[in-house]
Protein backbone atom coordinates (compact mmCIF):
# COMPACT_ATOMS: atom_id res chain seq x y z
CA UNK A 1 0.00 0.00 0.00
CA UNK A 2 0.91 3.04 -0.81
CA UNK A 3 2.09 5.78 1.86
CA UNK A 4 0.06 9.09 1.34
CA UNK A 5 2.14 12.20 0.65
CA UNK A 6 1.21 14.22 3.50
CA UNK A 7 2.91 11.06 5.66
CA UNK A 8 6.04 10.52 3.93
CA UNK A 9 9.20 11.37 5.81
CA UNK A 10 11.05 14.44 4.83
CA UNK A 11 14.25 14.78 4.15
CA UNK A 12 16.08 18.52 4.50
CA UNK A 13 18.66 19.97 2.15
CA UNK A 14 21.50 19.12 4.72
CA UNK A 15 19.85 15.04 5.06
CA UNK A 16 20.63 14.82 0.98
CA UNK A 17 23.46 17.02 1.43
CA UNK A 18 25.01 14.14 3.43
CA UNK A 19 23.54 11.06 1.74
CA UNK A 20 24.66 12.32 -1.92
CA UNK A 21 28.19 13.27 -0.19
CA UNK A 22 28.66 9.40 1.53
CA UNK A 23 27.45 8.20 -1.63
CA UNK A 24 30.07 9.62 -3.61
CA UNK A 25 32.90 8.90 -1.49
CA UNK A 26 33.21 12.66 -0.34
CA UNK A 27 32.60 12.24 3.45
CA UNK A 28 35.62 10.31 3.79
CA UNK A 29 38.26 8.27 1.64
CA UNK A 30 37.82 4.69 1.00
CA UNK A 31 40.31 2.25 -0.21
CA UNK A 32 39.03 0.70 -3.76
CA UNK A 33 40.60 0.18 -7.09
CA UNK A 34 40.34 2.94 -9.96
CA UNK A 35 37.79 0.47 -11.46
CA UNK A 36 35.98 0.05 -8.38
CA UNK A 37 35.31 3.20 -7.78
CA UNK A 38 34.29 3.99 -11.59
CA UNK A 39 31.74 1.36 -11.02
CA UNK A 40 30.44 2.77 -8.24
CA UNK A 41 30.01 6.51 -9.03
CA UNK A 42 28.31 5.26 -12.05
CA UNK A 43 31.05 7.04 -14.59
CA UNK A 44 32.90 10.30 -14.20
CA UNK A 45 32.83 12.86 -16.53
CA UNK A 46 35.97 12.85 -18.21
CA UNK A 47 35.33 16.47 -20.65
CA UNK A 48 39.51 17.08 -20.28
CA UNK A 49 42.12 14.72 -19.45
CA UNK A 50 43.37 15.41 -16.05
CA UNK A 51 39.89 15.89 -13.76
CA UNK A 52 39.00 12.34 -13.54
CA UNK A 53 42.43 11.67 -11.99
CA UNK A 54 41.72 14.46 -9.19
CA UNK A 55 37.83 12.90 -9.11
CA UNK A 56 39.71 9.68 -8.19
CA UNK A 57 42.13 11.61 -5.86
CA UNK A 58 39.32 12.81 -4.17
CA UNK A 59 37.73 9.68 -3.19
CA UNK A 60 40.24 7.21 -2.94
CA UNK A 61 42.51 6.63 -0.18
CA UNK A 62 46.57 6.44 -1.03
CA UNK A 63 45.46 7.07 -4.93
CA UNK A 64 48.06 7.53 -7.18
CA UNK A 65 47.95 8.53 -10.85
CA UNK A 66 49.22 5.24 -12.80
CA UNK A 67 45.95 3.31 -11.15
CA UNK A 68 43.87 5.12 -13.39
CA UNK A 69 46.41 5.16 -16.72
CA UNK A 70 46.80 1.51 -16.25
CA UNK A 71 42.51 0.96 -16.18
CA UNK A 72 43.04 2.79 -19.21
CA UNK A 73 44.96 0.90 -20.65
CA UNK A 74 44.17 -2.67 -19.88
CA UNK A 75 40.79 -1.92 -21.09
CA UNK A 76 38.87 -2.41 -17.74
CA UNK A 77 37.75 1.04 -17.89
CA UNK A 78 36.83 3.17 -21.49
CA UNK A 79 36.65 7.18 -22.14
CA UNK A 80 33.60 7.72 -24.63
CA UNK A 81 30.33 9.52 -25.00
CA UNK A 82 27.48 8.07 -22.75
CA UNK A 83 25.95 10.03 -20.25
CA UNK A 84 24.26 13.44 -21.64
CA UNK A 85 26.46 12.63 -24.62
CA UNK A 86 29.09 13.72 -23.22
CA UNK A 87 32.68 12.16 -22.74
CA UNK A 88 32.98 9.38 -19.30
CA UNK A 89 35.01 7.27 -17.80
CA UNK A 90 33.16 4.29 -17.21
CA UNK A 91 33.71 0.44 -16.87
CA UNK A 92 33.96 -2.04 -19.79
CA UNK A 93 31.00 -3.47 -18.47
CA UNK A 94 28.67 -0.29 -18.14
CA UNK A 95 29.67 1.02 -21.01
CA UNK A 96 28.68 -2.02 -23.08
CA UNK A 97 25.78 -2.42 -20.96
CA UNK A 98 24.68 1.16 -21.05
CA UNK A 99 25.62 2.99 -24.79
CA UNK A 100 22.82 0.95 -26.50
CA UNK A 101 19.97 2.65 -24.64
CA UNK A 102 21.68 6.16 -24.83
CA UNK A 103 21.63 6.27 -28.46
CA UNK A 104 18.51 8.99 -28.42
CA UNK A 105 20.71 10.89 -26.39
CA UNK A 106 23.30 10.87 -29.22
CA UNK A 107 20.60 11.60 -31.64
CA UNK A 108 19.14 14.19 -29.80
CA UNK A 109 22.50 16.01 -29.17
CA UNK A 110 23.14 15.67 -33.11
CA UNK A 111 20.16 17.35 -33.90
CA UNK A 112 20.41 19.81 -31.62
CA UNK A 113 24.55 21.06 -32.85
CA UNK A 114 25.81 23.23 -35.40
CA UNK A 115 25.77 20.04 -37.76
CA UNK A 116 22.29 19.47 -38.10
CA UNK A 117 22.11 21.87 -41.23
CA UNK A 118 25.40 20.31 -42.82
CA UNK A 119 23.82 16.76 -42.85
CA UNK A 120 20.41 17.40 -44.26
CA UNK A 121 19.69 15.63 -47.15
CA UNK A 122 22.05 13.08 -46.99
CA UNK A 123 22.06 9.51 -46.82
CA UNK A 124 23.27 8.92 -42.81
CA UNK A 125 23.03 4.82 -43.39
CA UNK A 126 25.41 4.86 -45.89
CA UNK A 127 28.21 7.49 -43.96
CA UNK A 128 27.39 5.40 -40.94
CA UNK A 129 28.33 2.20 -42.54
CA UNK A 130 31.21 3.77 -44.44
CA UNK A 131 32.28 5.14 -41.10
CA UNK A 132 32.38 1.59 -39.95
CA UNK A 133 33.85 -0.17 -42.47
CA UNK A 134 37.01 2.71 -42.21
CA UNK A 135 37.37 2.48 -38.42
CA UNK A 136 37.34 -1.49 -39.26
CA UNK A 137 40.20 -0.89 -41.33
CA UNK A 138 42.37 0.94 -38.25
CA UNK A 139 41.44 3.15 -35.31
CA UNK A 140 41.62 7.00 -36.51
CA UNK A 141 41.03 10.63 -35.39
CA UNK A 142 38.09 12.30 -35.90
CA UNK A 143 40.13 14.59 -38.36
CA UNK A 144 41.19 11.55 -40.10
CA UNK A 145 37.73 10.28 -40.03
CA UNK A 146 36.39 12.89 -41.71
CA UNK A 147 38.70 13.22 -44.18
CA UNK A 148 38.62 10.22 -45.41
CA UNK A 149 34.29 10.27 -45.29
CA UNK A 150 35.04 13.48 -47.22
CA UNK A 151 36.53 12.09 -50.20
CA UNK A 152 33.57 9.68 -50.95
CA UNK A 153 30.57 12.88 -50.15
CA UNK A 154 32.35 16.01 -51.91
CA UNK A 155 31.32 19.48 -50.53
CA UNK A 156 30.17 18.01 -47.32
CA UNK A 157 32.10 19.34 -43.99
CA UNK A 158 34.80 16.98 -42.91
CA UNK A 159 33.68 17.91 -39.35
CA UNK A 160 29.95 17.00 -39.41
CA UNK A 161 30.10 13.65 -41.72
CA UNK A 162 32.85 12.86 -38.37
CA UNK A 163 30.31 13.99 -36.42
CA UNK A 164 27.30 11.59 -37.49
CA UNK A 165 30.24 8.95 -36.69
CA UNK A 166 30.69 9.88 -33.32
CA UNK A 167 27.19 10.32 -32.35
CA UNK A 168 25.73 7.07 -33.95
CA UNK A 169 28.85 4.45 -33.25
CA UNK A 170 29.89 3.68 -29.44
CA UNK A 171 33.30 4.96 -29.95
CA UNK A 172 36.64 4.62 -27.47
CA UNK A 173 38.96 7.57 -26.98
CA UNK A 174 41.80 4.85 -27.15
CA UNK A 175 44.94 5.35 -24.38
CA UNK A 176 47.07 7.56 -24.23
CA UNK A 177 44.43 9.56 -25.68
CA UNK A 178 42.49 10.75 -22.22
CA UNK A 179 45.22 9.48 -19.79
CA UNK A 180 47.14 12.37 -17.25
CA UNK A 181 47.93 15.43 -19.33
CA UNK A 182 47.78 13.95 -22.31
CA UNK A 183 46.47 16.64 -25.04
CA UNK A 184 46.84 14.58 -28.87
CA UNK A 185 44.11 14.13 -30.86
CA UNK A 186 41.66 10.91 -29.93
CA UNK A 187 42.48 8.54 -31.60
CA UNK A 188 39.19 6.42 -32.21
CA UNK A 189 38.14 2.46 -31.70
CA UNK A 190 34.71 1.06 -32.03
CA UNK A 191 34.17 -0.34 -28.38
CA UNK A 192 33.26 -3.62 -29.59
CA UNK A 193 36.96 -3.85 -30.95
CA UNK A 194 38.88 -2.19 -28.40
CA UNK A 195 37.34 -4.92 -26.15
CA UNK A 196 37.24 -7.84 -28.13
CA UNK A 197 35.46 -10.63 -26.46
CA UNK A 198 36.76 -10.41 -23.28
CA UNK A 199 34.27 -8.27 -21.86
CA UNK A 200 30.97 -9.37 -21.50
CA UNK A 201 27.45 -7.36 -20.98
CA UNK A 202 24.02 -7.81 -21.03
CA UNK A 203 22.42 -4.88 -22.45
CA UNK A 204 20.82 -2.73 -19.73
CA UNK A 205 17.38 -0.99 -19.37
CA UNK A 206 16.05 1.95 -17.81
CA UNK A 207 15.05 0.24 -14.64
CA UNK A 208 18.88 -0.95 -14.39
CA UNK A 209 19.97 2.47 -15.02
CA UNK A 210 17.65 4.59 -12.23
CA UNK A 211 18.60 1.83 -9.71
CA UNK A 212 22.91 2.53 -10.65
CA UNK A 213 21.61 6.22 -10.23
CA UNK A 214 20.27 6.25 -7.01
CA UNK A 215 22.91 4.31 -5.55
CA UNK A 216 25.09 7.11 -6.77
CA UNK A 217 23.41 10.20 -6.38
CA UNK A 218 20.16 9.38 -4.35
CA UNK A 219 17.44 10.02 -2.86
CA UNK A 220 16.69 11.83 -6.02
CA UNK A 221 14.00 13.00 -8.37
CA UNK A 222 12.80 11.87 -11.73
CA UNK A 223 14.17 14.73 -12.97
CA UNK A 224 17.27 14.19 -11.32
CA UNK A 225 17.62 11.33 -13.49
CA UNK A 226 17.11 12.87 -16.21
CA UNK A 227 19.47 15.60 -15.80
CA UNK A 228 22.64 12.98 -15.18
CA UNK A 229 21.44 10.47 -17.79
CA UNK A 230 20.21 12.70 -21.04
CA UNK A 231 17.09 10.12 -21.20
CA UNK A 232 13.22 11.25 -20.74
CA UNK A 233 10.69 8.60 -19.69
CA UNK A 234 11.46 8.21 -16.15
CA UNK A 235 7.86 8.39 -15.06
CA UNK A 236 7.27 5.13 -16.66
CA UNK A 237 10.53 3.69 -15.36
CA UNK A 238 9.68 4.26 -11.67
CA UNK A 239 5.68 3.32 -11.72
CA UNK A 240 7.93 -0.53 -12.48
CA UNK A 241 10.47 -0.10 -9.56
CA UNK A 242 7.93 1.77 -6.68
CA UNK A 243 7.00 -1.20 -4.93
CA UNK A 244 11.40 -1.61 -4.88
CA UNK A 245 11.86 1.99 -3.56
CA UNK A 246 11.34 3.99 -0.85
CA UNK A 247 10.14 7.46 -1.34
CA UNK A 248 10.59 10.24 0.66
CA UNK A 249 9.20 14.22 0.24
CA UNK A 250 11.77 17.07 -0.15
CA UNK A 251 11.79 20.02 1.94
CA UNK A 252 9.52 21.48 -1.15
CA UNK A 253 7.12 18.42 -1.32
CA UNK A 254 8.60 16.74 -4.57
CA UNK A 255 9.12 12.80 -4.28
CA UNK A 256 12.39 11.73 -3.65
CA UNK A 257 13.19 7.92 -4.88
CA UNK A 258 15.91 6.04 -3.18
CA UNK A 259 17.03 2.51 -2.61
CA UNK A 260 15.56 1.55 0.84
CA UNK A 261 19.11 0.02 2.11
CA UNK A 262 20.94 3.00 0.86
CA UNK A 263 23.13 4.85 2.95
CA UNK A 264 21.20 7.98 4.62
CA UNK A 265 23.55 10.03 7.40
CA UNK A 266 22.26 11.81 9.99
CA UNK A 267 22.61 14.99 8.19
CA UNK A 268 24.72 16.91 11.24
CA UNK A 269 27.53 14.12 10.18
CA UNK A 270 31.00 16.10 9.78
CA UNK A 271 31.76 16.63 6.05
CA UNK A 272 35.70 17.57 5.19
CA UNK A 273 36.60 20.19 3.49
CA UNK A 274 37.16 18.53 0.03
CA UNK A 275 38.94 19.62 -3.25
CA UNK A 276 36.45 18.65 -6.01
CA UNK A 277 37.54 18.18 -9.79
CA UNK A 278 36.38 20.45 -12.58
CA UNK A 279 33.33 19.69 -14.50
CA UNK A 280 32.65 16.73 -11.74
CA UNK A 281 29.66 14.37 -11.72
CA UNK A 282 28.86 15.64 -8.01
CA UNK A 283 27.62 19.39 -9.64
CA UNK A 284 26.36 17.24 -12.44
CA UNK A 285 24.01 14.95 -11.87
CA UNK A 286 21.00 16.80 -10.65
CA UNK A 287 18.51 19.37 -11.92
CA UNK A 288 18.41 20.99 -8.66
CA UNK A 289 21.98 21.21 -7.22
CA UNK A 290 20.95 23.09 -4.17
CA UNK A 291 21.78 20.23 -2.19
CA UNK A 292 25.61 20.59 -3.00
CA UNK A 293 26.10 24.21 -4.40
CA UNK A 294 23.83 27.59 -3.41
CA UNK A 295 21.84 29.06 -6.42
CA UNK A 296 23.70 31.92 -5.72
CA UNK A 297 26.94 30.83 -6.39
CA UNK A 298 26.13 29.34 -9.67
CA UNK A 299 27.49 31.60 -12.32
CA UNK A 300 31.04 31.07 -10.36
CA UNK A 301 31.08 28.00 -10.84
CA UNK A 302 29.56 27.13 -14.35
CA UNK A 303 31.14 29.74 -16.45
CA UNK A 304 29.45 31.34 -19.74
CA UNK A 305 31.68 29.56 -22.13
CA UNK A 306 30.98 26.13 -20.58
CA UNK A 307 33.87 25.33 -18.06
CA UNK A 308 32.35 23.69 -14.68
CA UNK A 309 35.37 25.25 -12.72
CA UNK A 310 36.82 22.90 -9.65
CA UNK A 311 35.34 23.89 -6.48
CA UNK A 312 35.69 23.76 -2.20
CA UNK A 313 33.55 21.71 -0.18
CA UNK A 314 32.51 23.36 3.07
CA UNK A 315 30.78 21.36 5.64
CA UNK A 316 29.32 19.65 2.25
CA UNK A 317 28.55 22.46 0.38
CA UNK A 318 30.20 24.57 -2.66
CA UNK A 319 31.92 27.53 -0.38
CA UNK A 320 34.53 28.32 -3.21
CA UNK A 321 36.31 27.60 -6.57
CA UNK A 322 40.02 26.38 -6.85
CA UNK A 323 42.98 25.96 -9.89
CA UNK A 324 45.99 24.87 -10.15
CA UNK A 325 48.70 27.46 -11.32
CA UNK A 326 52.26 26.18 -12.63
CA UNK A 327 55.34 28.28 -13.50
CA UNK A 328 58.94 29.50 -12.92
CA UNK A 329 60.63 31.31 -10.27
CA UNK A 330 64.31 31.97 -10.71
CA UNK A 331 64.79 28.68 -12.66
CA UNK A 332 62.65 26.88 -10.56
CA UNK A 333 59.26 25.28 -10.76
CA UNK A 334 56.34 26.92 -8.63
CA UNK A 335 52.82 25.52 -8.37
CA UNK A 336 50.09 27.34 -7.07
CA UNK A 337 46.70 26.70 -5.86
CA UNK A 338 44.25 29.86 -6.26
CA UNK A 339 41.24 29.57 -3.86
CA UNK A 340 38.66 31.93 -4.23
CA UNK A 341 36.27 31.76 -1.22
CA UNK A 342 32.59 32.69 -1.78
CA UNK A 343 32.67 33.96 1.82
CA UNK A 344 34.98 34.01 4.69
CA UNK A 345 36.48 31.19 6.22
CA UNK A 346 37.02 30.13 9.06
CA UNK A 347 40.41 29.75 10.62
CA UNK A 348 39.71 25.80 10.92
CA UNK A 349 38.39 25.50 7.30
CA UNK A 350 40.81 27.98 5.78
CA UNK A 351 43.79 25.62 7.32
CA UNK A 352 41.43 21.80 6.48
CA UNK A 353 41.74 23.24 2.29
CA UNK A 354 44.85 24.59 2.28
CA UNK A 355 46.35 20.92 3.54
CA UNK A 356 43.62 19.45 0.84
CA UNK A 357 45.53 21.82 -1.74
CA UNK A 358 49.02 21.15 -0.64
CA UNK A 359 48.61 17.47 -0.99
CA UNK A 360 46.32 18.29 -4.62
CA UNK A 361 50.27 20.25 -6.01
CA UNK A 362 51.86 17.05 -4.92
CA UNK A 363 49.24 14.58 -6.76
CA UNK A 364 49.51 16.44 -9.37
CA UNK A 365 53.35 17.13 -9.41
CA UNK A 366 56.05 15.66 -11.48
CA UNK A 367 59.08 17.37 -9.74
CA UNK A 368 59.34 16.84 -5.75
CA UNK A 369 61.80 20.00 -5.48
CA UNK A 370 58.90 22.05 -7.18
CA UNK A 371 58.12 25.21 -4.67
CA UNK A 372 53.98 24.89 -3.51
CA UNK A 373 52.40 27.78 -2.22
CA UNK A 374 48.66 27.80 -1.64
CA UNK A 375 47.07 32.10 -2.06
CA UNK A 376 43.61 32.95 -1.62
CA UNK A 377 42.07 35.09 -4.55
Amino acid sequence: MAIPRAAREVLSLRALNRATLERQMLLERRRLSATQAVERLAGLQAQAPNPPYIGLWSRIEGFRREQLTEALRRRRIVRMSTLRATLHLMTAQDALAWRPLLEPVHQRGLLGSTHRKELEGLDRAAVIAAGRVLLGERPRTGAELGQALGLQWTGREAASLAALIRNNLPLVHLPPGGTWNSHQSAVLQPLGDWLGEAVEASPATQDDMLLRYLAAFGPATLADAGAWSGLTGWKAVVERLRPQLRVFAGEDGQELFDLPRAPRPDPDTPAPPRLVAEWDNLLLSHADRSRILSEAHRARVFTVNGIVRGTVLLDGFVAGVWKIERGKNKGRNVANVLLEPFGRWSKADRAGVEQEALDLLAFTSDDESERRVVRLA
